[in-house]
């Protein structure tokens, strides 16, 4: 059913990508209902949402690594890595619990590419990636601000953001952009220069 969603959606990922999904579903739907990481657990939830991670694969450029901000359940940063197991991938998550679940998925699944880091992204030093990634966790204006020590001069961002989104590319003034929508969601992408 996962493979057909995202088939449907120009997304094609190897076998090993589908098991890895199977394990992930099953440790999110047995972890989430205890730790309450996400409201959304059933399995065609959970393939919506991974879809929502990966959907942008089909417009944005390739990058070598990228650090997601806040990644809660794994929304879009656990995704993205297990599918790009090529990438060096940072997950930014300053909740324990789901920084416990997130390190056991990595485990689990032996991603070799996955850092997961404990902690709010301004406070995070040493780290500077080509592409940043963030889904509902604050407005554009305030992720560009607080995730300025962990870009490159050239980085690119990847925002998934709901309607305000408008609105929030006028007040961050921000240019060279793309904003692709897929039901509800707002993908905007921010090119590096």
């Amino acid at each position: 059913m996962l493979k057909e969603l995202l088939k449907s959606n120009n997304l094609k990922f190897d076998e090993k990508f589908y098991s890895d999904c199977e394990v992930f579903t099953k440790l999110l739907q047995q972890w989430g209902s205890v730790h309450n990481l996400s409201g959304r657990l059933t399995k065609e939830d959970i393939n919506e949402n991974i879809l929502d991670s990966l959907y942008p694969l089909t417009f944005i450029d390739k990058y070598e690594s990228f650090a997601d901000i806040g990644t809660g359940a794994g929304y879009p940063g656990l995704i993205l890595a297990i599918a790009l197991r090529d990438v060096k991938s940072y997950l930014i998550e300053p909740r324990i619990k789901r920084v416990s679940f997130l390190n056991f998925v990595k485990a689990s699944l032996k991603l070799d590419n996955l850092t997961v880091l404990c902690n709010r992204v301004e406070d995070v030093k040493d780290l500077k990636v080509d592409l940043i990634t963030s889904r509902a966790v604050t407005n554009t204006s305030l992720l560009l601000d607080i995730t300025k020590n962990i870009k490159k001069k050239n980085s690119s961002y990847l925002f998934y953001k709901g309607s305000m989104l408008e609105v929030e590319i006028e007040s961050a003034k921000v240019n060279n952009y793309k904003i692709v929508n897929r039901k509800d969601r707002n993908y905007l992408y921010v090119k590096g220069k």
